[in-house]
């Protein structure tokens, strides 16, 4: 099934790739079965511990110290998807060195932001219930907003002026939902 973003040649942002049913129910059930059996923790931001659970792998981002640095590396379990994620950027499946796993429990949301900037492409994969991707960026006027409705089973990437020129955050839900993100490393990055 095609969403509206991909019926037409202009996306609502540019940079902004997004696809419905990118993955099967059974896939999505395996999927938050083996996120809920991993070991997951709040997540860290200068002292302050966020409502969200999440685990790293490939690479790891430390809120609390700036530091950037490898880790465990990305389960067995996410290589099919990872590689499903990398068609859909158009990239190697190597290429997505990072995986970051969240859990969204009732009233965790994540708030406004552009990803780290080590990190070049963002391709995220919504799991269990639908919810919506905010955007802005800075104008002349305050703030111009668009946002995204992220469907159950869908995936978006985020590149080029969506990826570096606007924040995205998620409301807080009601309900549980998880997410898989995917991320390359700059040029810079890979060279250091």
């Amino acid at each position: 099934m095609q969403s509206q973003l991909d019926m037409f040649e202009t996306p609502i942002l540019p940079g902004l790739n997004y696809r419905t049913d990118f993955i099967s129910l059974a896939e999505e059930e395996n999927l938050i079965d083996a996120i809920n059996g991993l070991p997951l923790a709040p997540f860290q931001f200068h002292g302050w511990e966020g409502k969200r659970l999440t685990a790293s792998f490939g690479w790891h981002y430390d809120f609390n110290d700036a530091t950037f640095q490898p880790t465990k590396p990305i389960p067995e379990f996410l290589l099919e998807v990872k590689t499903k994620a990398a068609r859909f950027a158009g990239f190697a499946p190597e290429q997505f060195v990072q995986a970051l796993l969240i859990r969204y429990d009732p009233g965790a949301g994540i708030g406004w932001h552009r990803d780290r900037p080590v990190f070049e492409h963002v391709v995220g994969i919504s799991l269990g219930a639908p919810t919506t991707m905010r955007f802005r960026r800075r104008a002349a006027t305050g703030f111009a907003r668009t946002s995204v409705p992220l469907a159950a089973r869908s995936v978006y990437h985020l590149s080029g002026e969506a990826r570096h020129q606007w924040e995205h955050s998620i409301a807080p839900m009601d309900v549980t939902r998880w997410s898989i993100t995917f991320r390359s490393l700059t040029e810079t990055s890979l060279r250091s």
